[in-house]
């Protein structure tokens, strides 16, 4: 009894000074991290871990729930597309066709109402509000500097950076996109409760608007001057000018970096579910009208499927893009193999999402689960015509 008590009272003290120089050494974020990922047995932000953190509503208005197509789910998935689901524990996959749901599956308990967490395709979606904010003049147009909203910006090329160069990935800002160090600045904006304050605290450090580098800093920042621009929480700017509006079957949520006045977090964490985020899709493919209105400028919808950079041809503002099977298509993306797919050539939207990505290497910007969504769909389109 006596071995336990001072057991006990050894570990509390070593766990007390453990915590202690957490915050003597400003990581004191890590234990919120603890408490919500690593503890849980993960190693980084998984599907469901907005129920963790505190969240806006993305509120929805009349719901337009998606045609069904008259041979909906009549073709079963391919043994690649079988496989691939598997291995990648994907938890949603569908196909829209002109306009249609023509196929979709749910995995490991998940269905069409199920939320989870969209990681990155939430850029898209910030770089959509930047869109309208134009639309609306409040903000001016891509050129618009960052420290007319922010001039504290710190760095020495903190008065040259602009939004565009925010959305495009050009912002020179300092900034590791390290998702499993449990030390790097994307780690600490996850679970920080002061993400303006460590947004404000980084540099322009290199010029910006020369290439195209992916740093998800740059779209917490974006959305910031949206937020500055506008006067309204993102989500609610979200909600009125899209959300609502696509008709949106369910409520979203957004995660935020404190409750209940804090931030979104904008570069990622929209919880949502296939059917919703498909819209966005439907959007960009309808060159930003729904139902006969213009949500999006179409010049601006353009800008955002060209790529700015030459040599990075891969994106351009807010999206990605590629050719595949001789088919240009661009997508929004999450880090756990989150897509939502467009082919306008075919009228043709692909939503995945899931715990796991496939494997991305130096010499390829697309992760090649990619193009087992694509091809696959295309091989049971194929059948269907047969």
């Amino acid at each position: 009894m006596k071995f336990l008590l001072k057991f006990f009272k050894w570990f509390a003290i070593v766990l007390a000074s453990i915590i202690i120089l957490m915050y003597i050494f400003d990581v004191d974020y890590l234990l919120r991290a603890v408490r919500t990922i690593y503890f849980k047995g993960y190693t980084t932000a998984f599907l469901e871990d907005y129920k963790e953190f505190p969240n806006r509503e993305i509120k929805k208005g009349t719901a337009q729930p998606w045609a069904i197509a008259s041979d909906y789910n009549s073709v079963p998935a391919t043994e690649i597309l079988t496989k691939n689901h598997k291995e990648l524990q994907t938890i949603a996959y569908l196909i829209i066709k002109n306009d249609s749901i023509w196929h979709e599956s749910y995995f490991d308990g998940f269905d069409k109402n199920s939320k989870t967490n969209s990681f990155s395709m939430a850029k898209s979606v910030v770089t959509m509000a930047l869109g309208k904010a134009i639309m609306d003049r409040k903000i001016k147009n891509l050129d618009q500097k960052v420290t007319d909203f922010f001039p504290e910006l710190k760095g020495k090329f903190a008065k040259e950076v602009t939004v565009g160069d925010l959305s495009s990935m050009a912002s020179g800002l300092s900034w590791d996109e390290k998702y499993y160090s449990p030390f790097s600045i994307v780690t600490r904006a996850y679970f920080d409760d002061d993400l303006k304050g460590i947004i404000l605290g980084l540099d322009i450090k290199e010029k910006p608007g020369q290439s195209f580098k992916y740093l998800s800093g740059a779209t917490q920042l974006l959305a910031m001057c949206i937020e500055k621009a506008t006067g309204e929480h993102l989500s609610d700017y979200v909600s009125k000018h899209f959300w609502q509006p696509m008709g949106a079957e369910n409520e979203a949520l957004w995660q935020l970096d404190e409750a209940p006045d804090g931030i979104e977090k904008a570069y990622c964490c929209i919880a949502s579910n296939a059917r919703d985020f498909a819209r966005f899709g439907k959007l960009y493919l309808n060159d930003g009208k729904w139902n006969g209105k213009q949500l999006l400028d179409s010049a601006f919808v353009k800008k955002c499927i060209t790529p700015r950079f030459e040599n990075s041809p891969e994106y351009g503002y807010g999206w990605w893009m590629h050719n595949f099977l001789g088919k240009d298509l661009y997508y929004m993306r999450g880090h756990l193999g989150q897509f939502v797919i467009v082919i306008p050539e075919d009228e043709l939207i692909i939503v995945r999402l899931g715990h796991l990505k496939g494997k991305q290497t130096e010499t390829d910007p697309h992760s090649n689960d990619l193009y087992v969504y694509v091809e696959e769909a295309y091989k049971m389109l194929n059948f269907r015509k047969n």
